[in-house]
């Protein structure tokens, strides 16, 4: 369904250019969930906002790759034209509802501006979308909140407003980005459970975005890790978390809480991840690796094979398997 390829994005400033994407790849297919992992800088919400036109430019400029959705690659599209995808096509949830909502409209109207751009509608039909979609997303007195602004909302209310607002279209693809990083840990689960339960019933593709490992295991279909604007590793979800072969995903899965650590430190992978107007040569990940060699420094890493749809940039350890 969607397909990214060998994307580059650069943000050109006066004296340096930012490589925020570097030819990243991925895909979502029909009905499933997708999770894009890795740490803040890492390139994930760039790639977002690229498959929805919405980069700034200048100063982001897109430097090569394709973006197809269902076979059509929207890099080649106008402004106007791609006005008729975002919405209806790709809907997207943002990370912090409470900046990403109009604090001057109601609920109600921000619902239904997305409804009234691609469709054609009556008034009364229109809200009795609105009170449906806020049901399906499970608002209690839907008609009640239709009234409301976002301020009179709760944080798990207003984030569940903003899925209502990407579902009003029936999108063939969400995206959701960190959706629940501001949301305490209670409210977080039933963001996450609400995402299953509406991905499994409208048969839509997922692709959810996020740092935490944890949060998308029992979620994901198939994982993507992301580092410094290039895919390092992607498979299942059981290669992933039983079988990870590459070090920065080794790294991110010993950063889980667990309770078998209660009570000693947690891990942490050490360094930063690279400025993108700054990167390493060879290997990204080499600074910040216990497994490099002298070649990790001098070769960027092709993709190694494990069978099954997982594959890793480390050499060193597709030698130690």
């Amino acid at each position: 369904m969607l397909s990214v390829q060998d994307l580059k994005i650069y943000f050109i400033g006066d004296r340096s250019v930012a490589r925020a994407l570097d030819g990243a790849s991925y895909e979502v297919r029909t009905g499933e969930t997708v999770c894009l992992v890795g740490e803040s800088g890492c390139g994930k919400t760039v790639s977002a906002l690229a498959i929805l036109g919405i980069v700034p430019q200048p100063p982001g400029k897109v430097m090569g790759g394709k973006v197809l959705l269902d076979g059509q690659n929207l890099l080649d599209l106008d402004e106007e034209e791609m006005q008729q995808v975002r919405g209806k096509r790709i809907a997207m949830v943002f990370q912090e509802p409470m900046t990403s909502l109009n604090p001057v409209f109601t609920i109600e109207d921000q619902i239904s501006e997305a409804i009234m751009v691609h469709e054609k509608a009556g008034a009364n039909e229109i809200r009795k979308r609105c009170i449906q979609l806020l049901r399906d997303v499970g608002i209690p007195s839907p008609e009640e909140r239709l009234k409301d602004y976002p301020h009179q909302l709760s944080g798990g209310q207003r984030q569940r407003v903003m899925i209502a607002m990407a579902l009003a279209c029936n999108p063939d693809v969400m995206i959701a980005d960190e959706p629940t990083t501001a949301l305490d840990v209670t409210v977080q689960a039933q963001i996450l459970r609400l995402f299953q339960e509406l991905q499994q019933t409208k048969r839509m593709s997922l692709l959810y975005i996020t740092h935490d490992l944890g949060v998308v295991a029992n979620i994901a279909d198939r994982i993507y890790v992301m580092y410094a604007g290039i895919i390092v590793e992607q498979g299942d979800t059981s290669h992933i978390f039983q079988d990870s072969r590459h070090p920065y995903t080794q790294g991110l899965l010993a950063s889980l809480p667990s309770r078998t650590k209660r009570g000693g430190a947690l891990h942490s992978i050490p360094g930063l991840v690279p400025d993108p107007s700054d990167k390493p040569l060879g290997c990204p990940f080499h600074p910040r690796c216990s497994f490099a060699v002298k070649s990790c420094k001098i070769k960027f890493p092709e993709m190694y094979d494990y069978g099954e749809g997982h594959v890793s940039r480390c050499p060193v350890l597709y030698n130690k398997k």
